[in-house]
């Protein structure tokens, strides 16, 4: 067996393992999916339930896809896209680290999917076994350019930030 295929099933786990939790938590988590809705319409997207459940069904479908290997140029474009959206509207203001709320957290998740588009799930896939990978430059093309028209398709429609309250 191949280490980079290893390498890349080993990556494909963790990052589709940490999308499913995100995804988890943001349903049953905490405040469930009201407080979920709460935390997006406080992030000043509308419709905060449907962000909420959307945001459930696109982190667990995104993760069991990037761990099977399966429709990966996809699957790694919704991470970005769900990291995008993070990163611009909850964590871009804080700076840098993620011990200050920062995004240096969403940025390598993002990049780490945008990573294993270019790369390609590897031999150990569905993608590689039904013959379907997209890898190099299509596959990194398709999951950024997928993901960023996401990111820019749901901020047009849903963000309507509320102005900001300057002190007299």
């Amino acid at each position: 067996m191949d280490p980079i295929d290893v390498a890349l099933l080993l990556v494909r786990l963790v990052l589709g393992a940490t999308m499913i939790a995100h995804g988890v938590n943001h349903w049953v988590g905490g405040g469930r999916i009201a407080g979920t809705a709460r935390w997006f319409s406080g992030l000043g997207l509308r419709n905060g339930t449907l962000q909420a459940w959307t945001s459930v069904v696109v982190e667990i479908g995104a993760g069991v896809l990037v761990i099977l290997g399966l429709l990966t140029p996809l699957a790694c474009a919704a991470v970005i896209s769900v990291m995008l959206v993070a990163g611009l509207l909850a964590h871009r203001p804080n700076g840098f680290f993620v011990f200050k709320e920062g995004y240096e957290y969403v940025l390598v998740l993002g990049v780490v999917a945008l990573a294993l588009a270019l790369a390609g799930p590897g031999e150990i896939s569905i993608d590689s076994a039904a013959d379907i990978a997209i890898v190099g430059w299509a596959g990194g093309g398709i999951a950024l350019g997928v993901g960023i028209a996401a990111t820019a398709g749901l901020l047009a429609t849903f963000w309507r930030p509320q102005p900001q309250e300057v002190p007299a």
